[in-house]
């Protein structure tokens, strides 16, 4: 009872609820902030305020002083109640006051405060459990008998009459706190193993915010040279800045959205491991047997898909998300009610327990899923067709080289004819007439390059006639000139990228990697970072488009390589 009087003391005279952020005025009286808030408000231009509890008037709005010292205790009140807030299951005997319960008598069906449970527990030996309202739930339907035992065999609650005389007789039994332990050492093994895939996501997170925050800074580097660079050039060069921006701002833009987007999925994934772990770490944390063992065991299950499929399993997933069970108790309401738990446990358990897990496993993002970096070279080669009448100054600034490739007619196979200006390549049906030299293809319609590159950084443009079939690469100068192994598509020394119709591709040492692209535009750049061991083509339209790159450990010089087939030409530009 000294409970109950000092809960009479802790009530707010506005609301009758427990003061929340109590403050006091002059005269004394204590309210909560916002009851109190709400009444000087209504007072406001009637010429003056007044206590709710003894009228003392003010002619001036009040100030409102905290009154820690009666927050604490109601603090310190709540957290000696602690089933209070959370059942709100009072004492049945305390009818001037609500008490909060601290135990239910199973047998007599009432909920008892420390006082009643002195007095009750000194005339009748009755089996105590946590404060609960729903009694019928603890009790054997049939036998009207206190659930004591659980029967793994059927998955069910039962009472001693139903061991003894009912269905179960002769089933092998296990006691309640028992069967609880071992459902909950189940239950913590399958938390240990969420942990991990949820760290796993945070990193993958992690990673991805760090390179969307590197390509923006990377942007923001390119973008202020690009206008160093424009500036220098002044008003004539007014409209090719703005491409230049235009494309590192469409690259920028298209690689954040890919992260932000697989930010977005990991994000989702993340929520549904926080929520299920949420539950799990509930559901370790109840003391009562029968709730753990009668919720869905999730740690095993037969159920594939993830969705609620309107039977048990869905029904128990749906509960657990909405945070309210079919009879309309809120979750928190049932956190000591263990008879549901027992009866309906391996109903539901097969079909929330996969869509737990496979909830978990199903969106698999993975970093490579998003463009590696801003392609700079896009960026240069946008700025490098538009400023042709200073390209020298304009190569100077990007950092490569644009190299006078002529072909090497003495390496050109007879049925290859190369233009006077050693620019242009075409397969003929006549055969061009030509010494026999050692550095002459044989069996293939190639020509190499007079010079090759054994370092820094090559821009060429190679133009195809969109007749025939073409290959344009890089070869080692000691590529073999006679048999099948010469073939730009079938050794280890070259480097091919292949167009024929409306397909593309690229070769190297006989392994074909078809690229989900069609050319549109008959002029391809390519760019040569030797050092960096990459080799790129790129679709030079408006805007220029990144068809694919190659990466090798180069450790020949690289001459260009060209193939055509069919009537093609290709002009080296």
């Amino acid at each position: 009872m000294a409970s109950a009087e000092l809960r009479d003391e802790l009530d707010c005279s506005i609301c009758l609820s427990l003061y929340t952020d109590p403050v006091s005025l002059r005269c004394g009286h204590n309210f909560c902030r916002s009851c109190i808030v709400q009444v000087l408000d209504t007072q406001d231009g009637a010429g003056g305020y007044s206590c709710p509890d003894c009228r003392a008037e003010y002619p001036e709005r009040p100030a409102l002083e905290k009154n820690r010292k009666l927050g604490n205790i109601v603090e310190r009140f709540l957290s000696t109640q602690p089933d209070m807030e959370e059942t709100r299951i009072f004492c049945t005997y305390c009818t001037k006051s609500p008490v909060p319960a601290v135990k239910s008598c199973l047998q007599c069906e009432n909920s008892l405060c420390d006082d009643h449970l002195t007095a009750h527990n000194k005339m009748v030996d009755h089996i105590l459990a946590k404060p609960t309202g729903s009694f019928g739930n603890k009790k054997c339907p049939i036998h009207k008998k206190v659930l004591e035992y659980y029967c793994p065999q059927d998955a069910a609650c039962l009472c001693v009459s139903c061991c003894l005389v009912g269905e179960h007789r002769g089933h092998q039994v296990e006691l309640l706190d028992e069967a609880s332990e071992e459902k909950k050492k189940k239950l913590r093994k399958y938390l240990d193993d969420l942990n991990p895939q949820k760290a796993k996501i945070q990193t993958r997170v992690q990673n991805l915010h760090d390179r969307k925050r590197n390509i923006q800074e990377k942007a923001s580097v390119k973008r202020e040279n690009v206008s160093k660079l424009f500036m220098a050039i002044k008003e004539q060069l007014e409209m090719d800045e703005k491409k230049a921006l235009s494309e590192i701002s469409r690259q920028e833009e298209e690689i954040v959205s890919q992260i932000s987007d697989l930010i977005k999925k990991l994000k989702i994934t993340e929520d549904e491991l926080s929520r299920k772990m949420r539950y799990l770490e509930e559901m370790c944390q109840v003391t009562d047997p029968i709730r753990v063992l009668q919720e869905p065991d999730i740690t095993v299950c037969d159920h594939v898909d993830g969705e609620d499929t309107g039977e048990d399993g869905g029904k128990v997933k749906s509960q657990v998300d909405s945070g309210v069970y079919t009879d309309g108790t809120k979750v928190q309401d049932k956190r000591t009610d263990p008879k549901p738990v027992l009866q309906q446990s391996d109903q539901g358990a097969a079909c929330i327990d996969k869509s737990m897990v496979g909830a978990t496993e199903a969106p698999v993002c993975d970093l490579h899923e998003t463009t590696d970096d801003l392609d700079e070279v896009v960026i240069s080669l946008t700025l490098h067709r538009s400023m042709r009448d200073i390209v020298t100054n304009v190569t100077s600034q990007l950092g490569f080289q644009v190299p006078d490739i002529l072909l090497d007619e003495d390496t050109a196979f007879v049925y290859v004819k190369v233009s006077e200006d050693l620019k242009m390549a075409t397969r003929t049906e006549e055969e061009q007439e030509r010494p026999e030299l050692p550095g002459r293809f044989l069996n293939h319609t190639q020509v190499l390059s007079r010079c090759g590159f054994s370092s820094g950084r090559r821009y060429w443009e190679v133009e195809w006639d969109q007749i025939g079939a073409c290959g344009i690469g890089v070869s080692y100068p000691s590529i073999e000139k006679e048999g099948r192994q010469s073939g730009i598509i079938s050794n280890d020394k070259s480097w091919c990228f292949f167009m024929r119709d409306d397909i593309c591709g690229t070769f190297h040492n006989s392994v074909r990697k078809s690229l989900n692209v069609q050319p549109i535009c008959p002029t391809l750049g390519v760019f040569l970072d030797y050092e960096a061991g990459r080799l790129s083509f790129y679709e030079l339209c408006d805007p220029i488009r990144h068809l694919h790159t190659l990466t090798a450990s180069f450790t020949e010089p690289l001459h260009v390589i060209l193939y055509v087939e069919r009537g093609a030409s290709v002009t080296i530009g």
